[in-house]
């Protein structure tokens, strides 16, 4: 198994780990790798999220479980931004096109839909 490279910036970062199921569909889950391809996402999409303040989003798969990755300056605020994100052109747009694949309320956005994990382990330094 090979890892995933980080990427370093010159501020400081803080992250956010959320998660969110898909529906067990092999045929769903396929298509939905495929909205998120470079090829399909929408642009808007992709420009509203760094608009907002986000310097990295991954998100991850196993199964029908999605695990999502954000990194942000330590002066981000998330509740702000995702008020902001969801207002941007495009967006509910885009939820609603991706909610088909998602166990989540129609009609819900991003905020919503994926839940915030807790870290109950890291190995820093003390």
């Amino acid at each position: 198994m090979e890892g995933y490279q980080v990427r370093q910036y010159d501020v400081p970062v803080k992250r956010y780990c959320q998660t969110l199921e898909l529906r067990d569909n092999p045929e769903l889950i396929a298509e939905y790798r495929r909205r998120h391809s470079r090829e399909k996402a929408w642009p808007e999409i992709r420009r509203g999220i760094r608009e907002v303040g986000i310097l990295e989003m991954e998100i991850y798969i196993l199964g029908t479980k999605l695990f999502m990755i954000v990194e942000t300056p330590l002066d981000f605020d998330w509740d702000t931004a995702m008020a902001r994100l969801a207002t941007l052109p495009r967006q509910q747009e885009w939820e609603d096109y991706m909610s088909v694949f998602q166990q989540a309320a129609p009609g819900a956005s991003s905020a919503e839909k994926w839940k915030p994990m807790e870290r109950m382990f890291y190995l820093y330094e003390d």
